[in-house]
């Protein structure tokens, strides 16, 4: 009995040294960070390839799970609004209705700046070779439907040497409220007093001519299949897809391309103009080498999560506006002015 109880000791002390010195799964250095929480989006298709890309990135190093529905800016605010989401995004900033609706509802909303793009006009002209050249009055006309040919004599004088057939212009518009719809018609409506008088600003506007589609991949994907079609879209909605696209006069008068420089350009030259609260306009920004219809992607939430996530929900922004920032150029948007960020760091600190 002696013999056996001190051969049970022995063995139980082995065990236990044994597995002191083991190392967890789940700690070692080769393993990937693992979580159950999950967060929730919606919103902006003008962001979606970009908060995809984060979304993988972010489950890799921090183990939290991201799920965002692209269903255009005005969906994520009302879906952020009813507390179905954790967070929104929007291309287009809350407007004080919005805001007083979700301070009803839930409490104060916070606006945490993303990245920051550009729409641009893409068209379908098959014998069009070099990128058309486009001014803000010109676009409004033909968004208002005044200018109604490829051929009328302003988009001649512009482009003189474009073989611009005698064809009429199908316009394609969003039909969902829309943040890529906001920076375009913001836009228009600083260059164009007859846009602001007659149409507008807003996520969803009355188009006075055209077609409407679904998302940033319904615009596009309408202008592929129509010839002499024009339509806006985010940047890189036209790279991925082939669709040309012209340069847009800017408020010096040069004619800029979209890209990362230009809309950095915008925006760096916008700072002394951004409020405290970050609801702000980067179009028709002044500066020599400024794209004119830049615009900002935002998270909107509540400072008090709904759902109890607020860590989670400050620890995702936070990621996506430092380290995140990184992943910006490969999908051609713009990172954030360093100067900027400071600033988002303060608004951060609402979110409890």
């Amino acid at each position: 009995m002696r013999y056996n109880l001190t051969t049970f000791m022995m063995g139980l002390a082995i065990l236990v040294i044994g597995l002191a010195g083991c190392t967890p799964a789940n700690t070692s250095k080769n393993s990937k960070p693992s979580s159950d929480v999950r967060l929730s989006g919606a919103g902006a298709t003008f962001v979606y390839p970009m908060m995809s890309k984060w979304a993988s990135e972010y489950e890799k190093a921090k183990g939290v799970k991201i799920n965002y529905q692209s269903i255009g800016s005005g969906g994520g605010i009302q879906q952020m609004t009813a507390q179905t989401v954790d967070y929104g995004c929007s291309d287009g900033p809350m407007n004080d209705e919005q805001l007083k609706k979700a301070k009803e509802a839930k409490g104060d909303v916070v606006h945490i700046p993303l990245v920051m793009g550009a729409d641009v006009a893409a068209y379908n002209l098959a014998d069009v070779k070099e990128p058309l050249k486009f001014s803000g009055p010109i676009l409004a006309d033909i968004f208002l439907g005044n200018i109604k040919k490829w051929n009328d004599p302003a988009l001649k004088k512009l482009n003189p040497d474009a073989a611009l057939p005698d064809q009429e212009i199908v316009v394609v518009h969003r039909s969902d409220g829309s943040g890529t719809t906001y920076i375009w018609v913001d836009y228009l409506s600083k260059v164009s007093p007859e846009w602001k008088e007659k149409v507008g600003v807003g996520t969803s506007v009355n188009w006075p001519t055209g077609i409407g589609q679904k998302g940033n991949e319904g615009v596009a994907g309408q202008v592929q299949r129509s010839a002499g079609s024009i339509g806006y879209i985010e940047l890189i909605y036209a790279l991925q897809n082939k669709i040309k696209y012209g340069t847009v006069q800017n408020k010096e008068g040069n004619f800029v391309a979209a890209g990362l420089d230009s809309v950095t350009a915008a925006a760096n030259a916008s700072l002394t103009v951004i409020p405290e609260d970050l609801r702000y306009s980067i179009t028709d920004a002044p500066g020599k080498d400024s794209y004119p219809i830049a615009g900002t992607s935002w998270a909107v939430c509540y400072t008090n999560n709904p759902g109890g996530k607020g860590k989670d929900v400050h620890d995702f922004l936070h990621w996506c506006t430092h380290d995140g920032q990184k992943f910006a150029d490969a999908l051609h948007y713009s990172r954030l002015p360093p100067a900027l960020v400071e600033r988002v760091d303060k608004r951060l600190e609402l979110i409890k």
